[in-house]
């Protein structure tokens, strides 16, 4: 993480750091070349992925609104005193695109949150590449100070844990106790994992979100992978958890995207759909918590972290 020394100079504005995503259908297939640019990925995952964001409504991905509805949310929170931007990896508003607005505006120096909660090379690492990358393409860029990791902060850790307590209460008491919840996060290559400490985070915000609820049956699992067939990545994969559950005599299944601050594609397709409907098929049935998105607990977490840098 690269932090200015000079510790005298205010942070005057906040930078949500995000993915992105295409906020129609014509812009999938370009946001997906952005995203897919200079990887091995297989056609077929490439259309695959296509096709999820093409099931959405109008072809839209939620991320940008949701993002922009979490920025809204923690201008409000800091009273208006912080100016709160937006700027996305992968489509507009792209990181240059932010920083440039935020030079003509007179900001110097921010605060950038990277919307990743667990580290890795291809979250935080490529999150502080793209700003530096937007950086050098805009005069007068303000410099970009990072919050620290925030996967175990009490205040995410008390976001997650009501969401996924409002999808326990969906099943019948006798049943919710011994009912397990899949806590999932993005699968990544092991080559990548293992020089990281993405299932170290991962594991340790799961295990504080069930100590939280008091809830002694949760398991992790991996969603969404994108690589070939011949590199391995993290398991086990929510499809193939499912169907250990299912054979283990489980009737309830409740999953907790904790991975993911917002419910975009890769939630509301990858777990609502194809995780849904292996569940069904399996006889089992599916329950989800709501990714934080703008919950109150999370939103202070994010002022939190700027008060404490401001």
């Amino acid at each position: 993480m690269s932090v200015d020394a000079d510790t005298t100079r205010a942070i005057d504005a906040v930078l949500l750091i995000a993915f992105g995503g295409p906020t129609a259908r014509a812009e999938i297939r370009p946001f997906l070349e952005n995203v897919t640019r200079g990887r091995a990925i297989p056609p077929d995952r490439l259309d695959a992925v296509a096709h999820h964001y093409e099931s959405m409504p109008c072809g839209r991905s939620p991320l940008i609104a949701l993002t922009q509805a979490q920025a809204d949310a923690l201008r409000a929170r800091l009273g208006g005193r912080m100016a709160v931007y937006v700027g996305m990896r992968n489509w507009h508003p792209y990181l240059h695109e932010t920083l440039a607005t935020m030079a003509r505006e007179g900001h110097s120096r921010a605060l950038g949150v990277i919307l990743s909660a667990f580290r890795c090379e291809a979250s935080w690492g490529r999150y502080m590449s793209d700003v530096a990358a937007a950086r050098a393409r805009v005069a007068r860029a303000p410099e970009i100070v990072y919050a620290p990791p925030w996967f175990e902060h009490p205040r995410f850790i008390a976001a997650v844990a009501d969401r996924a307590a409002a999808a326990l209460a969906s099943i019948p008491a006798p049943e919710r106790d011994r009912t397990p919840l899949v806590f999932t996060a993005h699968s990544i290559p092991r080559a990548m994992a293992d020089v990281s400490p993405y299932v170290a985070d991962f594991t340790s915000a799961a295990a504080a979100v069930a100590r939280r609820l008091a809830h002694p049956r949760w398991l992790l699992a991996y969603q969404s992978r994108s690589g070939g067939p011949r590199e391995p990545w993290l398991e086990p994969d929510v499809g193939e958890t499912v169907r250990d559950l299912a054979k283990a005599g489980e009737r309830q299944v409740v999953f907790v995207p904790i991975g993911f601050v917002v419910d975009h594609v890769e939630v509301l397709y990858d777990l609502d759909t194809e995780a849904r409907a292996i569940a069904t098929q399996q006889g089992l049935a599916y329950h989800r918590a709501a990714a934080v998105n703008d919950h109150p607990e999370f939103i202070a977490m994010l002022a939190d972290l700027v008060q404490e840098h401001a």
